[in-house]
């Protein structure tokens, strides 16, 4: 395993502690006691070898298309949006299959294109991209399908597929979609609302403070060495899920802010690495490929929804309710995120299996693989 990466996760993990201590003390036993099961099941995924992956990938991924399937017609919504159906309700479980659906892209493309390659694959990939963000879509989940939408780019990137032939993909996906657009957008106003909301914020924001006026007095007042997670402060909404990066700063001030980067700063660089090491492997075999596309995508899927949901919370982008990964409260994100991370792990040593002995650096955390 990858010390730099369990370094990453368990900065994130103590990170979401303190911000959910800070804006939700009631659920602070629920938080640990899940991050901890976060932890073992990045744990446990990182044992399994990239192969096993990419073997279940098929039926992983038709499995979550199942569950999106379902959601359309039995999931529900949240208070904050009723319309919407993103959640299931299994018995005493609770989970939003769009989650899940990005992972199972990841290692679906990953498996795809390690066996078949990148030459004259293109319209299949483009199949299994634009079905996985239809269906999530439809929900609908405008912010994780265009997360999901992204992470099908990078990932045809990642594997081979000549940049040319990827903008075309994109341009003829964007004629394709332009007598749609209209339609969706009016079906579902709120989006609209929320962008023209976004953008004419100082002139429409009522008196006071609103969601992300509230986040940034949180940032401001954690100053550079934070006030504590018992420090005086104002509730609001999503303080503990998609703002959560305020009550981290509140608590630990811009060096937990920092921290924070520098995790997913962390996380970016292994799977960079990852690529390198495989850059260096000779014959290229198609569990390596497989396993470097792995890498990529589980790390975009990190690090891209951070990105989203901090420019979120830095008022960049309108709000789009994608919570910060391995930080926020909720555990469909933090279970999928740590598999992610597993699987980045996964890649890793199988790579560094595949290196000459001389190449091979002592910063591993040696765990048997099955």
């Amino acid at each position: 395993m990858s010390l730099q990466l369990v370094i990453a996760q368990v900065l994130l993990l103590t990170l979401g502690l303190l911000g959910v201590a800070t804006a939700r003390p009631d659920l602070i036993v629920d938080h640990g006691s899940k991050a901890l099961l976060a932890l073992g099941v990045t744990f446990a995924a990182a044992r399994l070898r990239p192969k096993t992956f990419l073997k279940a990938a098929p039926y992983f991924w038709g499995f979550t298309l199942l569950l999106l399937l379902l959601t359309l017609f039995i999931g529900e919504g949240t208070v904050t949006s009723p319309g919407t159906k993103r959640w299931l309700e299994l018995g005493p479980l609770r989970f939003q299959p769009s989650e899940l659906a990005k992972l199972g892209l990841v290692l679906q493309l990953a498996s795809f294109f390690s066996r078949r390659g990148v030459q004259n694959k293109l319209i299949s990939a483009t199949l299994m991209i634009v079905f996985t963000t239809l269906l999530v879509l439809l929900e609908p989940d405008l912010g994780t399908s265009v997360l999901t939408f992204g992470l099908g780019i990078i990932l045809m990137y990642a594997a081979g597929v000549r940049i040319t032939n990827i903008t075309g993909f994109v341009f003829a996906l964007g004629l394709l979609a332009i007598p749609f657009v209209g339609r969706y957008l009016e079906t579902h106003s709120y989006i609209l609302e929320r962008f023209f909301g976004h953008v004419n914020r100082g002139e429409t924001m009522a008196v006071g403070l609103d969601q992300i006026g509230m986040a940034h007095r949180d940032l401001n007042f954690g100053g550079l060495w934070g006030l504590g997670p018992d420090g005086p402060r104002w509730s609001y909404f999503a303080a503990h899920t998609d703002m959560v990066v305020a009550s981290v700063g509140f608590s630990t001030g811009l060096l937990g802010v920092a921290m924070l980067l520098f995790a997913y700063w962390l996380i970016v660089s292994t799977a960079l690495h990852v690529s390198q090491l495989a850059a260096r492997v000779r014959p290229m075999t198609p569990e390596i490929h497989g396993a470097t596309i792995m890498a990529t995508g589980a790390m975009f899927m990190v690090v891209g929804q951070a990105f989203v949901n901090l420019a979120v919370a830095a008022g960049i982008f309108p709000v789009t309710g994608v919570p910060l990964p391995l930080v926020s409260y909720g555990f469909s994100s933090m279970l999928t995120m740590s598999l992610a991370l597993g699987v980045i792990h996964s890649a890793m040593r199988e790579v560094r299996r595949h290196l000459p002995a001389l190449e091979v650096a002592p910063d591993l955390v040696q765990v048997p693989a099955d």
